[in-house]
């Protein structure tokens, strides 16, 4: 029995075993005489405080002394206040929901520029990319700071007509 005693103390047994063992401190007085030479044996050896003799009985003996507090309940008032100020916060949050969804759209009139003019005489010049730019661009335009398009406008910019590349 004091073998499976240190086996428990040690976290050796399963916990199938522990339980069987501890039933069986409850009914057999040496066992837990045993259980507790034990347990002053492992409070010297880590150099514990030792509690004085009947601690246990004392302190359940002044907890039951001890009065019972109980909160008190709730006044009507406060829960009016609670009702109120959640039936204010909840009519907010829907006025806000509507005004969002409701609110008229401003609309913003685009100011024109003024156009540059171009000389007559000078002539654009068109310098075609290398298809593996096209590549690239399409492959990275996720990254691409268009915010302002929606729906398929990105891909349509994407696809654009192929030049024949310069022979060199």
């Amino acid at each position: 029995m004091r073998d499976k005693i240190s086996a428990l103390m040690d976290g050796e047994l399963d916990d199938q075993s522990a339980g069987e063992l501890i039933r069986a401190l409850a009914r057999d007085a040496a066992a837990a005489e045993a259980w507790r030479t034990y347990h002053l044996i492992s409070d010297a050896m880590r150099d514990s405080r030792l509690l004085s003799g009947g601690f246990t009985a004392r302190v359940a003996s002044r907890l039951a002394e001890e009065p019972t507090v109980l909160a008190p309940a709730r006044t009507l008032a406060e829960k009016r206040k609670w009702f109120a100020l959640s039936a204010a916060a909840s009519a907010a949050a829907v006025a806000l929901v509507g005004w969002v969804a409701i609110a008229p759209e401003q609309r913003v009139v685009p100011v024109q520029a003024p156009v540059a003019q171009v000389k007559p005489e000078a002539k654009p010049v068109i310098v075609p990319l290398p298809s593996a730019a096209n590549d690239y661009l399409l492959a990275h335009q996720g990254f691409s700071p268009r915010a302002s398009l929606q729906g398929m406008a990105p891909y349509v910019r994407a696809v654009s007509e192929q030049s024949e590349e310069p022979r060199r």
